[in-house]
């Protein structure tokens, strides 16, 4: 069977790029079995061959209109599917949707009829969002960080900020490359429209948010910057693991100094 990335080098080097993290996913222990999904707006790469392309599934409903996303195209890993498997074969375990003209729904027209995560609804009203207010995030991952996860099972950092601040200082990398932190939510039934609503209300502050006992959902420009993100976070829970492993509490890096390196960076407050 042919190939949507044959003979178009921007289209496969993206999918290659989701592939790569699927891959650091898996060897990190984030991605048990089919746990986490990937999405990414692919639209810009997309030509006039593949907008020509007969779908090779019946309209499948999103749940809720999503008025921005028209005329747009995601790959989506696929549901059931292994980041592992998505590392060595994307186009197996994933595929390119296309969203209907009512916005409602959306129809899979490449490789393969591997129908999309069951958390579609809340990767697409990300997407949506993002979108409406010109953010420029293409990527959205969710991934289950067994320490970051771990965090938000002591009821005491599901406060707000409490995280954020508690992770910003174990490294000054993580006030760095994570500026906005970290948000919480309460946990909701994975998959579910609720939860899709509350992420992009929280996204609004935040751009990792934390869904309780459950994962990571992170957007970015692309998919790599999506899962540095929480990469660094989870060095600084790692840190801070250590410490208490090694019977203290750790001080952190004070406010006064996390303040002076927002300034010299020129971080949001």
């Amino acid at each position: 069977m042919k190939s949507i990335l044959n003979n178009r080098p921007l289209l496969a080097e993206q999918i290659n790029e989701i592939a790569e993290v699927a891959g650091y996913l898996w060897q990190k222990g984030w991605a048990e079995r089919n746990g986490g999904n990937i999405t990414v707006n692919i639209t810009d790469v997309i030509d006039d061959e593949i907008k020509s392309l007969k779908p090779i599934s019946e309209v499948i409903q999103i749940g809720k209109p999503l008025p921005h996303l028209k005329g747009c195209y995601f790959f989506c890993k696929g549901t059931n599917k292994r980041m592992r498997d998505l590392a060595r074969r994307p186009m197996e375990n994933g595929s390119v949707i296309r969203i209907s003209d009512d916005c409602a729904g959306y129809v899979i027209i490449a490789d393969n009829p591997v129908k999309p995560t069951s958390e579609l609804p809340s990767h697409l009203s990300i997407h949506d969002y993002q979108i409406s207010i010109g953010s420029g995030y293409k990527a959205v991952l969710h991934t289950h960080p067994i320490d970051l996860i771990a965090l938000t099972h002591n009821q005491a950092f599901l406060e707000k900020d409490k995280l954020t601040y508690l992770l910003w200082s174990m490294i000054p990398e993580t006030r760095a490359f994570c500026p906005k932190g970290l948000g919480i939510i309460p946990y909701k039934m994975p998959g579910s429209i609720e939860l899709a609503d509350a992420t992009v209300e929280m996204l609004k502050e935040y751009d990792v948010v934390m869904w309780e006992k459950h994962g990571v959902c992170s957007v970015s420009e692309n998919i790599m910057e999506a899962f540095d993100m929480v990469d660094t976070l989870s060095k600084s829970a790692q840190i801070y693991f250590t410490a208490k492993s090694m019977g203290f509490e750790p001080k952190g890096t004070s406010m006064k100094d996390m303040e002076e390196l927002r300034i010299a960076f020129n971080l949001p407050k």
